[in-house]
């Protein structure tokens, strides 16, 4: 099923561990709709700014995946509001500040984040109905969350960390 023109279900639903598990990962009417809000309002214009496609590392988790996983059926992710993605090339902290100052999102996290590594770790962004986006911006490190995003350092016009 075609969200959008850049992605299709089947890449936010897609689990090794769902599929090694036996849980079904199938969303519902809901669902797919918050997914598709998310592909159009975050997703697609951050697709055609670094003109790159987007890997969705984790999309819609089931609340049973959710839980096998370790995270909570409360999620975002569990209601289809939310992706992590990474775009190949592009250094993770470049794509959640693009987001942050371009997007309507409701919780932005840089995840996992190193200096030394800028594709280390991964975004995870999500969008809630228009008008009702808490604009949270977090930099999770493996062990506490920060408020907002570290600083962007910048050497012979590229991204460095």
């Amino acid at each position: 099923m075609q969200l959008s023109k850049h992605f299709k279900l089947e890449e936010f639903t897609k689990s090794m561990t769902a599929t090694r598990k036996g849980i079904d990962n199938t969303p519902g009417a809901g669902e797919i709709k918050n997914l598709e809000n998310l592909c159009y309002e975050i997703l697609e214009p951050l697709r055609a700014k670094f003109d790159k496609p987007i890997t969705i590392t984790s999309g819609y988790r089931s609340p049973q995946l959710s839980e096998a996983i370790g995270s909570k059926s409360t999620s975002q992710h569990c209601k289809g509001m939310a992706s992590d993605i990474e775009i190949f090339g592009i250094p993770n902290i470049q794509v959640a500040y693009w987001i942050q100052n371009n997007c309507d999102f409701d919780q932005l996290i840089l995840e996992f984040y190193s200096p030394d590594d800028p594709a280390a770790g991964w975004v995870h962004v999500s969008y809630n109905e228009k008008g009702s986006n808490r604009k949270q911006v977090l930099t999770y490190d493996g062990k506490k969350y920060d408020n907002g995003l570290p600083n962007m350092e910048w050497k012979d016009g590229k991204v460095v960390g």
